[in-house]
């Protein structure tokens, strides 16, 4: 069939912009998509064309199956990339695209429906012999369930989303009286981001660490290993720092896990690049799921090994066989990624930060490297993951790459958003991960994070008065998107509304630490999901009073003094924005 020629690129972000410069490298004409609020990303300018989907939440549009099939064919693409999130592991979608006659950069429909539902996946891993923890197969109905799998195995236990991964829809039980609230809210989390609220537990390990496989699959019968990646420092079950590879364990239970991460993708029919996820503890290992698509973490991987994975993707999507055998893969030095979020991590809350970026400057050097989808003036919007950008850097040691993070970070500079980055430091310096002594859990149960604030978020400001600047204008006819050059005052024509930006509210809002005044305010922008205290109610400080969904994570907001609750000011379903009042208790 030949080298695809026209690649859509159905996401935004990061992601998009990695997969369009890979696509450009190739000689690969590039298609984008943007909603409403990504009419002027980075990923829209850099692409060869691009389509407008309409709509501002995901819903509305990079999940809008219809549009999205309607500009595939209005842009005669021949190759859809979908990236991470969104459409990467529909399997409808995947067949949707085979059907019209268009490459799905992926794997085939049939792996992604296998390994989509986590217990079928469960099930095609153990008839290779390949084994996760102990667990159901049965998808939760009725808590009772769960306190009989409980008196058979002990807490804790973990209840999952079937349909969907990030930790998204996951919670840990410890005990018989957290059940039903945990069934509760992994399925209402389950419901809003995958569209689908079925679940089911397995037993949780106190202290594992999470590590992963890259597997790369073609049409011809060829399927290798690129070795392993750690992704233990997790908070919310969301990797804040992967390395590759995974340090600190013996070679011959690696040389294990990938062939098991192997058997695996084989075992169903599998193309194109995945991960196999095991946890492993006390020197044993279990299957968790595989991801059926390109990983967040790729760059660490594609750093020791010096294969570029989204050209892989490519040139399997495209018919080729893999121009590498197993034994061509050498594994070179080690490699660390480090996720920017724009999250305040008040010191372990992680409260989401989003706004305008108002200075984005990356580091450079040797062995340094910054995947991002913004550049200053972006916006980080509330309704996508709030991913700013990527900083990976390459080592020949562990030591000399967590050195290397460390000063890279110290020169990124983000402003305009709180982030993530004085969390990080604190990690890379913690003598448990430089001592590889970490696990899953430690961020947010073993790292002391006291007085680790961000330092990036916006103040008001006043842009009264912008002089004349250059600017290119998206002006869109007929859903297709151009350019236009025009010199407009410094506050027109930006990805987003002009605005003045709020001063950011205390990220201690309602979190029951001391000095409270019982005016339970936003810490951030969101919508309230559950309301948990009604006028009149007596509450003790630190009790949960509403649960608020920002950037698809749910934030519990607690009392800050003890008292009556003389106001509810929300609603479930209530959009409210940082610094908004919630709730009023009186001592």
């Amino acid at each position: 069939m030949g080298m695809l020629s026209n690649v859509l690129v159905a996401n935004r972000g990061e992601i998009a912009v990695r997969v369009i410069r890979a696509c450009k490298e190739l000689g690969i004409t590039t298609t984008a998509v943007y909603s409403e609020l990504d009419r002027n990303s980075l990923h829209v300018r850099l692409a060869d064309q691009a389509f407008a989907l309409g709509g501002q939440t995901a819903a509305e549009s990079y999940l809008n199956t219809e549009r999205m099939l309607e500009i595939i064919k209005e842009s005669g693409a021949d190759g859809v990339h979908p990236g991470y999130g969104f459409f990467s592991e529909n399997a409808d979608f995947a067949r949707a695209i085979t059907e019209m006659g268009v490459a799905f950069v992926g794997p085939p429909p049939e792996a992604i429906e296998v390994m989509g539902d986590k217990i079928s996946a469960r099930e095609a891993a153990e008839k290779v012999g390949v084994f996760g923890v102990p667990g159901t197969t049965d998808l939760i109905t009725d808590p009772a369930q769960v306190h009989a799998f409980a008196d058979e195995h002990g807490y804790p236990i973990a209840i999952k989303a079937a349909y969907g991964g990030g930790g998204r829809g996951m919670k840990v039980v410890h005990g018989a009286d957290e059940v039903e609230a945990a069934i509760e809210s992994a399925q209402r989390e389950a419901l809003a981001y995958f569209g689908r609220d079925e679940i089911y537990m397995e037993r949780y390990l106190s202290n594992p660490r999470h590590v992963e496989v890259q597997v790369l699959a073609d049409s011809h019968g060829n399927c290798v290993s690129l070795g392993t990646r750690d992704c233990s420092a997790q908070r919310r079950h969301q990797k804040l720092i992967e390395e590759a590879p995974a340090p600190g364990i013996d070679q011959d239970i690696l040389d294990k896990m990938c062939q098991s991460a192997i058997d695996v993708a084989v075992g169903c029919d599998y193309t194109n690049a995945g991960t196999v996820e095991f946890l492993y503890e006390d020197g044993e290992y279990y299957y968790l799921e595989m991801n059926t698509r390109l990983q967040v973490e790729h760059p660490v991987t594609e750093l020791v090994t010096g294969v570029d994975l989204v050209e892989q993707q490519i040139r399997v999507a495209s018919g080729e066989a893999l121009s590498f055998t197993q034994d061509d893969i050498e594994i070179r030095g080690h490699a660390i990624e480090i996720r920017i979020n724009a999250e305040d991590p008040a010191e372990g809350a992680f409260l989401p930060s989003p706004g305008p970026i108002t200075t984005l400057a990356a580091p450079d050097g040797f062995g340094t490297r910054f995947d991002t989808g913004y550049n200053s003036g972006d916006e980080i919007s509330q309704f996508y993951d709030n991913l700013v950008g990527k900083l990976c850097v390459w080592g020949h040691d562990r030591p000399t790459a967590i050195r290397r993070a460390l000063r890279a970070l110290d020169e990124l500079v983000i402003e305009g958003v709180a982030t993530t980055i004085p969390a990080d430091i604190a990690i890379l310096e913690a003598d448990e991960f430089q001592a590889n002594t970490h696990s899953t859990n430690w961020v947010e149960n073993g790292l002391d994070l006291t007085g680790i604030r961000s330092s990036g978020a916006p103040t008001e400001t006043d842009d009264d008065g912008a002089p004349l600047i250059e600017k290119h204008v998206p002006v869109e006819v007929n859903g297709r998107k151009y350019d236009v050059k025009m010199w407009v005052p410094e506050t027109v024509g930006a990805a987003a509304p002009a605005a003045k930006k709020k001063r950011s509210a205390s990220a201690s809002s309602g979190s029951g630490g001391g000095g409270g005044n019982g005016v339970i305010e936003a810490p951030m922008q969101g919508t309230i999901v559950g309301v948990k205290v009604a006028v009149g109610d007596t509450v003790a400080a630190g009790d949960d009073l509403v649960v608020l969904e920002a950037m698809k994570m749910e934030n519990s907001i607690a009392a800050d003094i003890a008292g009556t609750v003389t106001e509810v000011a929300v609603a479930e379903g209530d959009s409210v924005g940082s610094g908004d009042l919630l709730v009023k208790i009186e001592e």
